[in-house]
């Protein structure tokens, strides 16, 4: 029985890749042009959600969004959600419509076609270089100009497979203060169950998704970044538990 679950998890495996990447060669011209101009970026987005939303259907995950409240679409939030896997960045993109760019690792950028638009379309941070961390401000403040928000996975990475919810970084933070824009907390279920960075594990099911109330900035100066963390990750932390019982 064990064989056949190992033979499951392979080819699940390399099934996800080929949903990765289909679209992605198919979408190709596209997506080129939907990346020509920054001003363009919202087409790209919307071919970014299509492309996501092929990727988790394939797998069999069926999602379902609670949302406390929704985000205006004429606004710009700070998005922050736990991180535990590869999908994460697929179910962010099917929970949230308000176009919104990632912050995220420089090292993604090397994956086959995935990386040629991800470092295009994405604010890279190498997190060993206080030179890049500083680069994300500035780029971050130009993109928001634009009407666009941003989402960070605040722990800075995915933590070990014991760990419900790693300390979070106060970059996204920082950011949402400077720019006086709500943070808007997202607790990501089951997605460790479904698809980990254990390479056999995994499997189709229900992936739940829980956007909370926002918390706003305006008024906040930066001595408040290290309460708004405690407070962003206590939502997300609460909500993990709640999903448990």
């Amino acid at each position: 029985m064990k064989f056949f679950k190992y033979i499951f998890w392979v080819f699940y495996r390399i099934w996800f890749y080929i949903l990765v990447g289909l679209p992605i060669i198919i979408l190709f011209p596209i997506l080129l042009v939907s990346i020509a101009k920054e001003a363009w970026y919202p087409l790209f987005f919307r071919l970014a959600r299509f492309w996501a939303k092929i990727i988790l259907i394939g797998m069999g995950f069926a999602y379902k969004i609670d949302c406390e409240q929704k985000p205006d679409r004429s606004k710009s939030y700070m998005f922050v959600a736990n991180h535990t896997s590869m999908v994460d960045i697929m179910l962010m993109l099917v929970s949230v419509r308000n176009p919104f760019v990632f912050v995220g690792k420089a090292e993604l950028s090397k994956i086959p076609l995935f990386g040629f638009f991800y470092k295009r379309t994405c604010i890279l941070v190498d997190r060993s270089s206080a030179k890049s961390r500083q680069a994300v401000f500035l780029r971050a403040q130009r993109r928001l100009k634009t009407g666009v928000s941003i989402c960070i996975f605040p722990e800075g990475g995915v933590p070990e497979e014991h760990i419900d919810l790693d300390e979070f970084k106060d970059g996204a933070f920082r950011l949402a203060i400077n720019h006086q824009i709500p943070i808007v907390p997202i607790t990501f279920a089951d997605n460790k169950k479904r698809f980990s960075y254990t390479f056999f594990s995994g499997g189709p099911g229900r992936m739940r998704v829980k956007i909370h109330k926002f918390l706003p900035t305006e008024g906040l100066t930066a001595k408040e970044t290290r309460a708004l963390n405690d407070t962003a990750r206590e939502i997300i932390f609460n909500q993990l538990q709640e999903f448990k019982k």
